[in-house]
């Protein structure tokens, strides 16, 4: 009858490799954000982010996984070693809340809460992508309070603050012991506006199209040199801004079949 068990039991587990688990777990990371503001540098992360996830294993290599995230970004054009992008003096900060569904890959064979000896590893690379929607607010400080950007039309045109992005990355997970592991990701996030940071095309003709609030050209041109700069150059013209998601995640793994101990 033991026999039989034990059998049993590593048959089961054998059958683990091919069946679906689940998977649940927190995260703690930082967030930052390139643009019209920041440009080039992908690794400035400013702010921190937390989350949560749910993944499910089909097997040792491929994963879907629907997350939650929220985070901040923020940039200021005072702190750039660009000359123009100093005089024109503009700045914003944004939360960011995110849900996500995501397709991962394993570079390994990697599915916590098998038996010894079927082949999980216990450390794999991954590589993700996937979609999400997310919501935004820029705001700024001026005259010392806090003034939501979005509602002002700083360049005359009215955007939403919510919207679609593409995730992609890649990370690193670890089986610490049984089913508990912990996961090291890097992600960026190419969004479907260029709004991010309320900064896009050109400085608008308030004289053509009036504007929304009195605050609306005093925002839309903050530049520290006067000058008449209608229907100029105010953002870089690159169709889309892109936030990124560094974390470290804590997850437990959920295996179906327990085998009694002798």
């Amino acid at each position: 009858m033991r026999r039989l068990v034990l059998f049993f039991c590593f048959f089961s587990q054998s059958l683990i490799v091919l069946a679906q688990t689940w998977e649940a777990g927190v995260s703690v990371g930082a967030s930052g954000y390139m643009g019209d503001i920041n440009p080039v540098k992908f690794y400035k992360f400013t702010d921190p982010a937390f989350g949560a996830l749910v993944k499910r294993n089909f097997n040792g290599y491929w994963s879907a996984k629907a997350g939650f995230t929220h985070g901040r970004i923020q940039a200021d054009d005072s702190k750039s070693d660009n000359a123009d992008q100093v005089n024109r003096n503009l700045s914003f900060r944004s939360d960011i809340t995110e849900l996500s569904l995501q397709m991962e890959f394993n570079f390994f064979n990697y599915l916590p809460g098998l038996l010894p000896g079927f082949g999980s590893k216990r450390l794999s690379p991954y590589i993700f992508t996937g979609i999400s929607g997310f919501s935004y607010n820029p705001v700024t400080d001026y005259n010392g309070s806090e003034i939501e950007l979005q509602p002002l039309q700083t360049e005359a045109v009215e955007y939403k603050k919510n919207a679609i992005s593409i995730p992609y990355g890649a990370g690193v997970k670890y089986n610490i012991k049984g089913n508990w592991n912990v996961i090291g990701e890097i992600g960026y996030r190419t969004a479907f506006t260029d709004y991010l940071d309320d900064l896009s095309g050109r400085y608008p003709d308030f004289t053509v199209t009036p504007p929304v609030s009195p605050l609306s050209p005093a925002l839309s041109d903050r530049s520290l040199t006067a000058a008449d700069r209608r229907g100029q150059q105010r953002g870089d013209f690159r169709k889309r801004d892109t936030y990124m998601i560094t974390a470290i995640s804590l997850t437990y793994t959920f295996v179906p079949v327990k085998c009694p101990t002798f």
